[in-house]
Parts: structure tokens; C-alpha cells; sequence
């Protein structure tokens, strides 16, 4: 009978099944913004870490691999933790700064 490579019974410790470890979103460094909707945890990424595809919601411009730009998450979200980094937005720079 083959092997199944699942694992059986053991859980990363401190880990429930089915909970959400956010941990590894939030490695890099960010800084909180105000603006006029509210708080917004803004992360830079660099042109080595920019490797997909994304459309800014600024001008709705394609930001392609290797640019640099900032990704943006609400700080004060009430849904919580896990619902605001659902939410992240890829910005080009100069669109996040223009931003109201």
C-alpha cells in the first residue's frame, strides 16, 4: 500500500487546526499612516520581493514584476486582524502619497 504523506496528529504547537497564523504577513517592516479615512499599516516592497502582477487602485495601472511600490492594509479595521490583511491594496508610490 503507498505512503501517505499526510501528516497524522501533530499540529504546530500553539496552533489549532483551522487557525490563521499571520505571523508570516507581518515579518516586514511597515509603518502606520493616518489618512482621512483612517489608520493604514503601509509595508514598501522591493523590486527583488515585487515578483506577481497587481493593479493599483490609484490610477488602475498594472504594477508589473520588479517595481518597487507599497502594499497598504487598514490599521483600525473592526473586523479584525485577519479581515484587514485579506483587504491589502498594492499602491504605486506616488499614487499612495496623493492619496486623501
Amino acid at each position: 500500500m503507498p505512503r501517505s504523506n499526510r501528516p497524522r496528529g501533530r499540529r504546530a504547537e500553539g496552533h489549532e487546526e483551522g487557525e490563521l497564523d499571520l505571523s508570516h504577513a507581518l515579518v516586514a517592516r511597515f509603518h502606520v499612516e493616518s489618512k482621512r479615512d483612517g489608520l493604514w499599516n503601509v509595508q514598501p516592497l522591493s523590486p527583488a520581493n515585487a515578483i506577481k502582477v497587481y493593479t493599483c487602485p490609484g490610477c488602475g495601472l498594472e504594477i508589473l514584476p520588479g517595481v518597487a511600490h507599497l502594499v497598504s492594509w487598514r490599521a483600525d479595521g473592526i473586523m479584525g486582524e485577519a479581515d484587514d490583511l485579506a483587504g491589502r491594496r498594492h499602491w504605486h508610490a506616488h499614487c499612495w502619497k496623493t492619496r486623501t
